[in-house]
């Protein structure tokens, strides 16, 4: 009988001490949480902006964010993340966001309704493409049971995905609307666990474990103190570059090499940018434009298979679309358009070290192929590689 292992629905940052990697199936050793690294600690450090206290999407005062990690038996490894662009009721007091797509092979369930109307009215849920309606019906249910929306008829839920499929039976269906919701409900301000966790459980980047990822920039005062936050799920692939040193060419493994095993740039990657600054929706979406110029840096090739999303959205409660505001002609603060390139700047470099997060973060996983019963083992990046990778490169750079 397989066994079901969900890693409960604990505040972000507390699920990582519910087991260690070796603890739970699927994962080996030795590679495990105490033996992983964020970018920084590496000397990995994008840009020129200062990360916030927490360098996640949670240092955007009010965004939180839930996790559900599903693991069962030796087949099963996906689960949920949930962000939430604020603590109060997100149908009534939405907020403006934007959307740039740079390969839409992929399922962004609310797309449409979402650049029709620039903002977004739920949590956005992350998790597996066979799990986008569950996670669409979670966040409905959550949606209509709020106080307030007893009159509500139409919500948009924002669900995005990335295929988990090579570490994953995704067609057992592992993730529920009960793991959805789980996550929406756990939602927290404070640190955000990475790696293999949530919707990043069973997800492949570069043909290394990929998983989830968060980083953030905050301007000097000068350029008006806001602060950008970024959360990814990583799944896609390309040449690995990190910091500019070719990481993926130097380790052996990237897109087009002959005869090499993982060397397929297909895949998916779900980018939300979070910001306090007042932006309007057509400034948000050339916010997300941007970390699509963070994901350029890492070495994705943006293939033809690969679903490459990112949403942007704006917690300032100037820009918040409320009843009242919805009702009647109202005056909205609005960013001027020559003040936003320092937020582009931020968008871009918190981008780039999330996905680093994601991938430095995740341990070594092993699952069975249902359809053959063959092991499949997905290695975690070796940090002491990368690290001579980056030493060699700087060496060379002076």
């Amino acid at each position: 009988m397989l066994r079901r292992s969900v890693l409960k629905a604990l505040p972000v940052g507390l699920a990582a001490t519910a087991a260690t990697a070796a603890e739970r199936p699927g994962e080996a050793k030795p590679m495990t949480e105490a033996t992983r690294v964020r970018a920084r600690d590496i000397g990995l450090k994008p840009g020129v902006l200062k990360p916030g206290a927490l360098n996640a999407i949670t240092d955007v005062t009010g965004v939180r964010v839930g996790q559900v990690t599903v693991v069962e038996g030796d087949r099963v490894r996906t689960g949920v993340t949930a962000v939430l662009p604020h603590g109060g009721n997100l149908f009534q007091d939405k907020v403006p966001a934007g959307l740039e797509v740079a390969n839409g092979f992929g399922k962004l369930a609310g797309a449409t309704q979402l650049v029709e109307l620039g903002e977004i009215e739920t949590p956005i849920v992350l998790t597996n493409t066979l799990a986008v309606a569950r996670g669409v019906e979670a966040v409905i249910d959550w949606t209509l049971a709020q106080p307030g929306n007893g009159d509500v008829r139409s919500v948009n839920a924002v669900v995005g995905e990335t295929n988990d499929g090579r570490l994953n039976d995704i067609r057992s269906r592992g993730v529920t609307v009960a793991h959805a919701r789980a996550a929406i409900e756990a939602a927290r301000p404070g640190p955000v666990e990475e790696g293999c966790v949530g919707a990043g459980a069973g997800t492949v980047a570069f043909g290394w474990k990929g998983g989830v990822g968060t980083s953030s920039r905050v301007l000097p005062k000068k350029l008006g103190g806001w602060t950008v936050g970024v959360l990814v799920q990583t799944n896609y692939g390309g040449v690995l570059s990190m910091g500019g040193a070719p990481v993926g060419r130097a380790l052996g493994r990237y897109h087009l090499k002959e005869y090499v095993e993982d060397s397929s740039a297909d895949g998916s990657i779900m980018i939300v940018v979070a910001t306090d600054a007042p932006l309007s929706d057509r400034n948000l979406t050339r916010l997300a434009r941007r970390a699509i110029a963070g994901l350029a840096r890492t070495g994705s090739t943006f293939s033809n298979g690969s679903g490459d999303y990112a949403i942007a959205f704006s917690t300032a409660e100037a820009v918040r679309r409320t009843p009242e505001r919805r009702r009647d002609v109202a005056s909205v603060v609005d960013l001027p358009n020559d003040q936003t390139s320092p937020l582009f700047a931020a968008a871009i470099e918190a981008t780039e070290e999330a996905i680093y997060n994601s991938l430095l973060m995740a341990v070594t996983t092993r699952s069975v192929d249902p359809a053959t019963g063959q092991p499949v083992v997905v290695e975690a990046l070796d940090v002491a590689a990368v690290r001579r990778v980056l030493d060699e490169h700087r060496n060379t750079a002076r």
